[in-house]
């Protein structure tokens, strides 16, 4: 759903009006990979949480603390490329992992696209999810959305906008670390399939 709204959107009004068109499903598709992170930890997947956590909660930081939380961002072109990567990857992924589930095998094609669409949808994902956190860095400022001052009963303070730099600055060894972890399942699994 996301996907054909996003592409219908882009064709008819432009990729100013993407995020308005995505909002809900994005938000309710995002927030429901939580379960993602469950399922990892209770062993009814074989992802590890080192690998599912990252991912999840970057989704979820994006969808909720930079999209919707500052609006400024919303009509921001690298939306339509950031919900179009996660879409079609999520497409592929679940596809396949359904079949698999259903069916006990996913057929050859999807296993290749499953575990080579990434080379292209990653960077471009990334991409997207930096460049909207580095867009969205004036308005976190500006705004002190988020922010805690002292003096305050807790004698706590937090500033988002550090936060949001400190996540940028995770970004720089996380994405090759993740890259690399999905090369290594590539490879494991597209030569497994070989050999059968």
């Amino acid at each position: 759903q996301v996907l054909y709204l996003a592409v219908k959107t882009v064709r008819e009004s432009g990729h100013q009006h993407v995020y308005s068109a995505v909002e809900r499903p994005l938000q309710l598709a995002q927030t429901a990979a939580i379960l993602e992170i469950f399922h990892s930890l209770v062993g009814l997947v074989r992802s590890p949480v080192s690998a599912t956590l990252p991912q999840i909660a970057s989704r979820l930081y994006l969808t909720w603390f930079i999209l919707w939380s500052f609006p400024q961002t919303q009509t921001h072109i690298l939306v339509t490329s950031l919900v179009i990567s996660w879409s079609i990857t999520e497409i592929i992924r679940y596809s396949f992992f359904g079949l698999k589930e259903a069916l006990g095998f996913a057929p050859s094609w999807l296993l290749w696209l499953r575990y080579s669409t990434f080379l292209l949808l990653y960077p471009t994902s990334i991409t997207s999810e930096v460049g909207l956190i580095y867009v969205a860095l004036p308005f976190i400022k500006e705004s002190e959305k988020y922010c805690i001052r002292m003096p305050n009963k807790w004698n706590f303070s937090f500033d988002f906008f550090y936060a949001a730099i400190l996540a940028l600055g995770i970004y720089v060894p996380g994405s090759p670390h993740m890259y690399g972890y999905m090369l290594g399942q590539r490879k494991k699994a597209l030569s497994k399939s070989k050999k059968e």
